[in-house]
């Protein structure tokens, strides 16, 4: 084993659950196709480490957000679970209901558009700046932001459908309201 091949190794061991949260995330939570892609991009990546060993985390995640939305485009066809009756989950206590809101999350972020999640992924699971964003998908800062602000409001609509509701109607009326 070179001394490429050590690099190579200490960055996947040290990197890649993080990366695969990314992966999952990506996925809109299906771990098996998270891995698949993980796995996928780890290995394009050592043909070019040489190349790539000063920045390889920033080099990764782009290659991950391309990969999954070539996958996504491929995609024949989604796969949805039905839905809960009456759209509106039991209340559970405690870790119960932590574990039903991540799952509300993935299934909100698995509605929203792939670039939109893509973008929500990096800048608020993976912590990028706009900048670094936008040098991952090799697109304007501008972008990035437009396409947070899109997600992150789809995400709430999603998420809290009435809160939601209420929240038009009532900056309509803000708006519809008589000046003094």
């Amino acid at each position: 084993m070179g001394r490429a091949d050590e690099g190579f190794d200490a960055f996947v061991e040290t990197r890649s659950t993080a990366l695969l949260r990314t992966a999952y995330l990506l996925c809109a939570g299906d771990r098996g196709a998270a891995e698949d892609l993980l796995q996928d991009v780890l290995e394009r990546t050592y043909g070019k480490w040489r190349r790539i060993n000063t920045a390889p985390e920033a080099y990764v995640r782009a290659a991950l957000a391309n990969a999954a939305a070539n996958r996504w485009r491929h995609r024949s066809r989604r796969v949805r679970e039905a839905p809960l009756e009456d759209g509106v989950p039991p209340s559970l206590p405690g870790h119960e209901q932590q574990v039903a809101d991540r799952d509300a999350l993935l299934r909100a972020l698995a509605e929203l558009p792939h670039k939109m999640r893509t973008v929500v992924v990096l800048r608020y699971f993976d912590d990028l700046t706009e900048a670094q964003a936008a040098q991952a998908l090799g697109c304007g800062v501008g972008t990035i932001k437009s396409q947070t602000s899109r997600g992150l409001a789809r995400l709430r609509d999603l998420l809290d459908p009435v809160g939601a509701e209420l929240t038009a109607d009532q900056d309509r009326d803000r708006r519809c309201a008589p000046t003094s």
